[in-house]
């Protein structure tokens, strides 16, 4: 019995540090080697060229500078002004944007929702709604439970108001999903896209000014996003076609949730916000690359872009978010590479991550394969840090699969043999010759 449980804790144990390497990225080699921007560039834009099946557009910046940038290959000409719908990424400036207003002081992180929301109320539930607050909400720490994914309209299809979205969403499982408190606020991280359609109206509320004018003057222009909007893309010129996992063409949809998944961006729209963010947030030595390629100015000051960085959200033991970004993975400073990530049907995909350390990022958009944006930048991640950022840690599962088998196939050739040994050391000499 002794020995069955020095086993038992033995393979506990191997799994304890197989799962923990696989975390770090023990198990899994970047694409590139450390430093080589060259090489990495060369090694995702084959991954594009193998698996992208619609458009693509591919950036990667290095000290805030654009080091090199990729539309090809792509169904559609693709360039730097190409618009691209943004999916779950319109969080990111959503967020932004709330937090402008309390860096301004017209709003509170952690006062009741109510005190500002006026055109719609939380239904009531089990649970006490004045402990949903903007802080929140930005992290996804509400106790909303549902899970939105809203759904695409058709573009002969009106789209609902706002208060209506909000009753009634409509969702990409076209289930009946209520936006409602499904557990007590503040009790733990669980994604909400209902959540941002909430922060959406309380920008109209707060400002009086619909939402879509209000980021166009505040956020878009100032930072020089011009080609950024909530608009319909199948009325707009130079965008990419949507199209489905196999390449097919499908309808260029609308959304009624703009707040939270309606933004619609182009490289140089994304370029530009992340050098801004970079110029507000590096070091002095890094800004001077900044400084050459980009002039746009930053709406938030360093100390609210660090706020937004601060962990409020876990899973798996990680801190995972912040206020409106995802915190992909550790730096070496103890910061986190940061950013938002967007997948919408048929097969949309976005993701921009940055690291504060050095004013590296990486934007990558995509139509035609709903996961290939999410896999280059999860790619970067490990390239920058050596870490697997929590999108990737079922490929990171994976990889420590094999190296757990080995483990467990040597705690049983040990385990034999110690029972074999023990056997042999017991036995009376007459049945040992």
């Amino acid at each position: 019995m002794k020995r069955l449980l020095v086993a038992v804790v033995a393979i506990l144990a191997w799994t304890a540090v197989a799962g923990y390497g696989a975390i770090e990225g023990w198990w899994l080699r970047p694409i590139a080697p450390r430093g080589n921007a060259q090489a990495f560039m060369q090694a995702v834009t084959a991954r594009a060229t193998a698996e992208s099946k619609g458009n693509i557009a591919l950036v990667l910046l290095r000290h805030g500078a654009v080091y090199a940038e990729q539309y090809t290959p792509s169904v559609d000409p693709v360039d730097r002004d190409t618009r691209f719908p943004l999916a779950s990424m319109s969080k990111w400036f959503t967020a932004y944007a709330v937090m402008q207003l309390v860096q301004a002081g017209r709003l509170e992180l952690d006062a009741p929702l109510s005190k500002s929301l006026t055109q719609w109320q939380l239904p009531a539930g089990s649970f006490d709604a004045q402990q949903v607050t903007i802080r929140r909400l930005l992290s996804h720490t509400a106790g909303l439970t549902d899970g939105l994914g809203f759904g695409d309209y058709l573009p002969t299809e009106s789209l609902p108001s706002l208060p209506e979205a909000l009753r009634h969403p409509r969702a990409t499982s076209d289930s009946a999903v209520a936006i409602a408190l499904g557990r007590k606020p503040g009790s733990g991280f669980q994604y909400s896209g209902g959540g941002y359609l909430i922060l959406q109206a309380l920008l109209e509320d707060v400002t009086g000014m619909p939402f879509a004018t209000w980021m166009q003057d505040s956020v878009f222009r100032p930072i020089g996003m011009h080609r950024a909007t909530y608009a319909y893309l199948g009325s707009l010129d130079n965008v990419s076609r949507s199209f489905d996992a196999r390449g097919a063409l499908a309808p260029t949809y609308r959304y009624a949730a703009a707040g939270a998944t309606g933004l619609s961006a182009s490289a140089r729209d994304l370029i530009t916000f992340a050098q801004a963010n970079v110029q507000a947030d590096v070091k002095a030595d890094v800004k001077a690359d900044v400084k050459a390629d980009q002039r746009a100015s930053a709406p938030l000051r360093r100390d609210t872009l660090q706020r937004m960085r601060e962990p409020h959200g876990r899973q798996f033991g990680l801190d995972i978010w912040g206020l409106g970004v995802a915190l992909y993975a550790p730096t070496a400073s103890g910061a986190y590479v940061y950013g938002h990530d967007g997948s919408n049907a048929p097969a949309i995909n976005s993701s921009m991550r940055i690291n504060p350390d050095n004013g590296d990022a990486v934007i990558v958009l995509v139509t035609g394969n709903p996961t290939l944006a999410t896999a280059i930048a999860g790619e970067w991640t490990l390239w920058q840090t050596g870490v697997v950022d929590f999108l990737s840690i079922e490929r990171a599962a994976r990889s420590a699969l094999l190296p757990w088998l080995l483990g467990l196939a040597a705690i049983a050739v040990l385990w034999r043999w110690r029972v074999v040994r023990r056997r042999r050391t017991t036995l009376p000499v007459s049945e040992t010759l």
